[in-house]
């Protein structure tokens, strides 16, 4: 059972600290405050290595939480009691070890294993958490035990860890354990997040390398025109001759002492504008707005909107497979998008089917589909839906697959002409002053300059 240290305070604003077993975080916070104790920080430190599967309760009596509390320290106001060096380390080790992308991806694929050989979701949990090495990911899968041992679906659970399970992640379970198909769910969940992995890797291995030499070439172009050119300056002060750096070098070295010398000005414009849209976007119809564009921006816009939609798709053929209505099969299905605009899009969807209307109008007329998308769910509600959603599918998936081969081509179309822009500056600013004074004018006035 996963041992946690929590601290709380009581009804006097005494604060109170002790370490107790619980099944589950939740339970031990539900069960504070059903003590009159408001919890300020509750902390998993171990779990137990269990080579024998004990009993489980997710809910117990408030007495068995007071048996290991330090009553003394509460009713006497003693709210400094000092961790012992088991707990220091044993703290440092539990919240110190980072849940990454890979470990979701290898417990998603073992769970989607042991669901193929007929495992019920307790005994599933239960094996794999013997065999999880991460002590925050083990923790969690307690969690999650508990839980499902007291009658919850796992994805109620998931929910208060989303820093560690991605939304639509959860929404894929979400709609696996409500449409009976957990297993088909966890199977698209494992290629979800090996997708987003491989798009995340392919994206930053062009972005990253470009965006290093941007900054590179700008630190130079600073640094040289903060530093080098007025030496330089100098030293055509010095051989006389009346020979000036060039016009551009001299207005770019005017521009730095200016932004230098009243640097608060840009900066609080910059930060007025930053926090006005941020402002913008956090009001409902901002967020709307800002989700269009996303998918509309020319570049990312259609493979955005792709991939939603794939999504929503995918999701509605589950549950169609397992016997749901249209309807019903669009208001489980609404959860694994976020985007405010594919939301109203499914809202309205919904609406046509209770006044007699059709659900695939309110996409056609969004303007966000293609023709050929729209005929095929045509055609399948003509013929057979389900069947017809696995070619979409199939169709989509193909037509993602080049937006993100398009994006790869264009990312570094897109990066090379700011470097390359940069790089240009910088030898004018720069390298121009710096060749006249060590070679003097006569090559640059042989190149026409």
């Amino acid at each position: 059972m996963p041992e946690y240290i929590y601290r709380a305070v009581t009804k006097q604003g005494q604060v109170v600290r002790n370490r107790v077993e619980e099944t589950s975080k939740n339970n031990l916070i539900k069960k504070l405050k059903h003590n009159d104790l408001l919890p300020i920080e509750v902390v998993q430190v171990s779990y137990s290595s269990r080579k024998v599967k004990t009993v489980r309760r997710n809910v117990i009596d408030i007495d068995d939480v007071m048996k290991t509390a330090n009553s003394a320290s509460i009713f006497q106001g003693n709210a400094k009691v000092k961790p012992t060096t088991k707990e220091k380390i044993n703290l440092l080790l539990s919240t110190g070890q980072k849940i990454t992308t890979r470990d979701i991806i290898i417990f998603t694929q073992n769970f989607y294993l042991l669901k193929k050989a007929n495992f019920n979701n307790i005994h599933a949990l239960g094996t794999i958490i013997n065999s999880t090495e991460n002590l925050s990911l083990r923790g969690i899968l307690e969690d999650i035990l508990a839980g499902v041992e007291a009658g919850e679906y796992m994805y109620t659970t998931m929910e208060y860890y989303s820093n560690v399970f991605p939304y639509i992640y959860i929404n894929m379970i979400r709609v696996g354990e409500l449409s009976g198909s957990l297993t088909n769910s966890l199977e698209q969940a494992v290629k979800y997040l090996e997708d987003t992995s491989t798009r995340t890797r392919k994206i930053k291995s062009i972005v990253l390398p470009n965006v290093g030499q941007f900054v590179a070439i700008l630190v130079l172009l600073i640094i040289g025109t903060l530093f080098v050119l007025p030496q330089i300056q100098n030293v055509f002060n010095q051989m006389g001759g009346g020979t000036q750096l060039p016009g551009i070098t001299l207005w770019f070295m005017d521009f730095l002492d200016l932004a230098m010398k009243y640097w608060y000005i840009p900066t609080g414009i910059i930060a007025a504008i930053v926090g006005g849209i941020i402002a913008y976007i956090n009001t409902p119809k901002g967020k709307y707005n800002w989700h269009l564009f996303k998918y509309k921006s020319p570049v990312f816009g259609r493979l955005i909107f792709g991939i939603d939609f794939s999504r929503l798709m995918r999701a509605m053929l589950l549950n169609l497979q397992n016997g749901m209505r249209i309807q019903e099969a669009l208001e489980v299905s609404k959860s694994v998008v976020k985007n405010y605009v594919m939301l109203s899009i499914i809202e309205t969807s919904i609406n046509n089917l209770l006044m007699g209307g059709s659900w695939i109008e309110p996409f056609e007329n969004s303007g966000l589909c293609s023709s050929m998308e729209i005929e095929m769910l045509k055609i399948g509600m003509q013929t057979d839906l389900s069947e017809m959603m696995e070619k979409l599918l199939d169709y989509m998936d193909v037509d993602i697959q080049n937006s993100l081969d398009r994006l790869m081509k264009v990312l570094p179309e897109i990066s090379y002409l700011f470097v390359g822009i940069l790089l240009i500056f910088l030898v004018v600013v720069v390298l121009v002053p710096c060749i006249t004074l060590y070679m003097g004018d006569w090559l640059l006035e042989g190149l026409g300059y």
